[in-house]
């Protein structure tokens, strides 16, 4: 997917980083192919690539289950606003550290093998949270939650390049992101009806059988490589991971899919994950009906835009990064409003402020293609690792700031609006601060693109050519 003057600015010929580059990864699912396929998807790939956004989807509910349940959590640990967030906070901070490992895994042993063993890990720790009261229990078992959770994206991810065509990529990158927030409906519906109904330990008992069974769908249906892809032999020394590891994060561009997939991402994934649901109802004081709503409204707002992102970042590439600008201001004017707003808010100022927290998550999902266009194939799995610690770095610090403010302002956990907005107002200096980080590093890599002689557009050369109407 070549720049070809005056196209693109971000999207260059592939700067591929390893000693394989474009001949293959290594270990036992190394392709043959730099990325993609040549032909057109088959059923089977449609098959292998709806399991793994399956696995993904069920990954999201048992993610994002805790989050809708932290009264519950409160109440059934006897803990404070600090100690409740803890648990997503570690399941975060579980989730992004292990994204290096798990993108190492991805290169080398395949997807099916780590998204089985991500649907495993994610059961296991659901089970052992449905049945104990113990906060270091819980704590625990959320580490392991945060540690399958960690193998599932970047693996369902991987399934796109290696069973479609390279001009599908995007396109499907965002549906696989699109669709995976279904899960999210789940843990905001049925999954608190069944909590309210059923209780604790029940909701999360058969949250974990229904990762049991999809681990054992995922072993049965899913496949690294459409069949006939020659591999190549493993070739690769352990020892020289850790090299491997750093020339992928020094790359720009895979810099600047970290801070895209941070900026964009983090607000939707404190709100999803933790905050969301308790100050839409403790904070706001909004019935918990209308709060359901409002979660729900996030996960449509993302299933809707995601196509939309894709088919900006596959036709026009030239303005990736800017699109992505423009969400974050869709995400920052809102929450700056809602925080300022005297009162409680009203439900179309909130609805806006969730929506574009919900844009926020396809929008993030770019961070995906500034890698895939200049990095190897073989490489993608790490490269997507340190992309994702992005978006759940931010989050993971955020959500306990948040309970860190909420603790200081309201000790007894008697909360208000007052404190919630205290509280929600630390993601705005860390989405200045992102966006800072994210333009230096869009110019660092523009000017490599310079350096190798691609041309580099301006606005004029891109209106006068017509170009622009591909948006």
């Amino acid at each position: 997917m070549g720049l070809r003057a005056p196209v693109d600015l971000e999207d260059g010929p592939g700067d591929l980083i390893g000693d394989e580059a474009g001949t293959g990864g290594e270990g036992g699912h190394g392709v043959s192919v730099t990325e993609g396929v040549d032909i057109l998807p088959s059923v089977r790939a449609y098959i292998v690539w709806g399991t793994g956004v399956l696995a993904y989807i069920i990954a999201v509910l048992q993610r994002t289950s805790l989050g809708v349940s932290g009264l519950e959590a409160a109440v059934r640990f006897g803990a404070p606003a600090s100690v409740v967030s803890t648990f997503v906070v570690v399941q975060l901070l579980v989730y992004a550290l292990a994204q290096i490992p798990a993108g190492v895994l991805l290169d080398r042993y395949g997807a099916r093998v780590t998204l089985t063993a991500g649907a495993v890990l994610m059961a296991l720790g659901q089970l052992a949270i449905a049945h104990t009261d113990a906060v270091g229990t819980a704590i625990a078992a959320r580490v392991v939650v945060g540690a399958g959770d960690a193998l599932t994206f970047g693996s369902a991810v991987r399934l796109v390049p290696a069973w479609f065509p390279h001009e599908r990529a995007p396109i499907m990158t965002q549906l696989t992101g699109m669709i995976g927030q279904i899960g999210q409906v789940l843990s905001a519906i049925p999954f608190v009806a069944l909590l309210g109904a059923a209780g604790w330990t029940a909701a999360f008992t058969t949250a974990s059988a229904i990762g049991g069974a999809v681990a054992v769908l995922v072993a049965l249906v899913v496949r690294a490589t459409p069949p006939g892809t020659r591999r190549s032999a493993p070739r690769h020394d352990v020892r020289r991971i850790p090299v491997i590891i750093a020339r992928i994060a020094r790359h720009p561009a895979t810099q600047l899919g970290f801070w895209a997939h941070g900026v964009a991402g983090f607000p939707g994934i404190v709100f999803a994950l933790m905050w969301g649901f308790p100050y839409l109802t403790a904070g706001e004081g909004l019935p918990v009906p209308i709060a359901s709503t409002l979660m729900t409204v996030l996960v449509i707002s993302t299933m809707i835009s995601g196509p939309l992102m894709g088919m900006v970042s596959q036709r026009h590439p030239l303005r990736r990064s800017n699109v992505l600008l423009l969400v974050v201001a869709a995400t920052f004017v809102p929450l700056l409003a809602v925080v300022l707003w005297p009162g409680p808010a009203p439900l179309w100022l909130l609805t806006a402020m969730v929506a574009g927290m919900g844009v926020g998550g396809p929008a993030s999902s770019v961070g995906f293609d500034f890698t895939r266009s200049h990095l190897a194939f073989h490489r993608l799995g790490t490269a997507t690792g340190i992309v994702i610690m992005g978006g759940f770095t931010l989050g993971l610090a955020c959500t306990f700031g948040i309970g860190l403010v909420l603790d200081v302002l309201r000790p007894a956990g008697d909360y208000d609006l007052a404190s919630f907005r205290w509280a929600l107002a630390l993601m705005l200096p860390v989405q200045v601060i992102a966006t800072a980080l994210l333009l230096e590093s869009r110019a660092r890599l523009r000017r490599r693109m310079a350096e190798a002689g691609q041309t580099v557009p301006s606005w004029g050369e891109v209106w006068r050519s017509g170009r622009w109407r591909r948006l």
